[in-house]
């Protein structure tokens, strides 16, 4: 072989050499998260999603790539987010915050694989066909957070019994805000309370809502489940606490952020689930074959400094029950 053939021959190789090897490095699989609210108010959330993902197997970027999709609390844009992670041929998509992201990614696609919270019936809803087999490509949590408001509301009199106008926070865009509402006022004449509505949208209709409650003074306030009033906790439990207002929230979440009292499902615990369920599923798992799961131990968390600083006295025994008393 001549000199000039054999350096060629060499130099060739050499160039080859790391597109080959680029070639086969396999490409890393990606979660499309669908989310009907704001990342920022999530990502305690988030954490709890990834290391459901690590307990399943999985570390974003080193194994599995994620692609985020936030509705910002504008529920109307979720159906294009959910096409959008369809085009982008996504493994499997998590679909959190509720239903209406569910549903989004349901109705985008029957083929990718879609993990999902709710607080609705998912077989009412249409997204699987039964608790055991869901069948189709969804499966997830079922928190039945909607049915469980006549005993928020029920919890919120325990706390002041002499409450007899209650003020209830529902956001209408949220889906299940009618159930949660028809079953709070089914609830209502039995403990001898009046309630008072209030529909809001947006961060700015939650002010003047709590502007107007300043001035027609309710003894209590209910806040109902959504995601939205989720992602605007921190704004909501100051705003009671400035009215001085003794209020119930949906999950632990409030009370850390300085709510009074709240009753529901633990939320980490949620999104860890629905880590540990999308891991199962890029390892192969088919949603039909995974039940859906519905969490049994719903917490009771009191605030007593909040209470301290609205001046109630919480009675011995709703204390005696709570799984956690913030101090």
């Amino acid at each position: 072989m001549r000199r000039r053939d054999f350096i060629k021959g060499i130099v060739g190789s050499a160039a080859a050499w790391p597109l080959a090897a680029f070639a086969q490095q396999p490409a890393l699989p990606v979660i499309g998260f669908l989310h009907s609210t704001s990342a920022g108010p999530n990502a305690g959330a988030v954490s709890a999603f990834r290391e459901g993902l690590k307990q399943a197997g999985y570390v974003e970027g080193q194994n599995v790539a994620i692609e985020f999709r936030w509705a910002d609390g504008h529920y109307d844009r979720l159906p294009a987010l959910a096409t959008d992670l369809v085009r982008e041929r996504v493994a499997v998509i998590a679909a959190l915050g509720g239903q209406a992201s569910a549903l989004a990614a349901k109705a985008a696609t029957s083929t990718i694989p879609v993990v999902f919270d709710t607080g609705e019936d998912p077989v009412k809803l249409g997204l699987v066909v039964s608790f055991s087999k869901p069948g189709g490509n969804a499966t997830g949590i079922s928190m039945l957070t909607n049915e469980i408001e006549a005993k928020r509301l029920g919890l919120l009199h325990e706390l002041i019994p002499t409450a007899l106008t209650i003020a209830v926070l529902g956001n209408p865009d949220t889906p299940g805000n009618d159930i949660q509402l028809k079953d709070v006022q089914t609830a209502a004449p039995a403990l001898g309370v009046k309630l008072h509505i209030l529909e809001v949208r947006s961060a700015l209709e939650i002010a003047n809502a709590f502007a107007g409650l300043n001035q027609q003074r309710p003894d209590a306030l209910l806040v109902m489940s959504s995601a939205f009033f989720d992602s605007r906790r921190n704004q909501i439990a100051q705003l009671a606490a400035r009215q001085a207002i003794p209020a119930m929230y949906g999950h632990r979440l409030y009370a850390m952020a300085g709510g009074l009292i709240s009753y529901g499902t633990d939320l980490s615990e949620v999104y860890r689930q629905a880590g540990i369920y999308t891991g199962q599923i890029l390892k192969g798992t088919k949603p039909a074959d995974l039940p859906v799961i519905q969490p049994t131990k719903l917490e009771l968390v009191i605030n007593l400094k909040t209470a301290k600083e609205l001046g109630t006295t919480v009675p011995p025994q709703l204390l005696a029950r709570a799984d956690e008393v913030i101090e």
